[in-house]
């Protein structure tokens, strides 16, 4: 049986976890408060250089030209901008998952005590019924975990395809920048 100081420090984790998970959101929008500004500084101070440079071109080649030396420039930031939105955001959902994770096998981990004491109390004769309780317990704890894995595994492909694609895309202006 569960006693009231377990009951409460059980809630007193759970709150603990709520916090602390609640912390991490905020240090993750504070990274992306933190990256836009930087970005938006940054267009500021370039869109200030792009108009000079268009204020002293002389004719349309010229122009062309200037058109032409941004867009590889601007492609790669806008790269650079992605990865670092992505770092942030998969920093934070790894944060998350670790907290999720630990309590998961907390709350696993009491549940196996709980089962196990109920076991050695229970009447004679109902061995089935906990060997029942223990494979089920076991085929729950093996199926999350395979979740995780598939998760875990979901997640690495994704982060190597936005990668791959980014990298695509940077090339790709780069040719285009040079056949111009």
């Amino acid at each position: 049986m569960l006693t009231v100081d377990q009951v409460v420090a059980s809630q007193k984790a759970s709150i603990d976890t709520l916090f602390g998970l609640t912390h991490k959101a905020f240090e993750g929008m504070e990274k992306l408060v933190e990256l836009n500004v930087q970005a938006s500084k940054a267009a500021l101070a370039e869109t200030a250089n792009h108009t000079q440079a268009v204020l002293g071109v002389k004719d349309a080649q010229e122009l062309l030209a200037l058109q032409a030396s941004l867009m590889q420039p601007l492609a790669e930031k806008a790269a650079a901008y992605s990865r670092h939105l992505y770092d942030i955001a998969s920093g934070t959902t790894a944060e998350f998952s670790k907290a999720v994770e630990s309590h998961t096998a907390d709350v696993q981990a009491k549940f196996v005590n709980l089962v196990d004491s109920a076991a050695k109390n229970a009447p004679a004769g109902s061995e089935t019924a906990v060997a029942l309780m223990k494979g089920t317990v076991s085929a729950a704890t093996n199926a999350f975990e395979s979740v995780q894995k598939a998760v875990k595994q979901a997640a690495d492909m994704a982060e190597a395809n936005f990668a791959a694609v980014s990298t695509t895309a940077v090339n790709a202006t780069k040719g285009a920048s040079k056949k111009r």
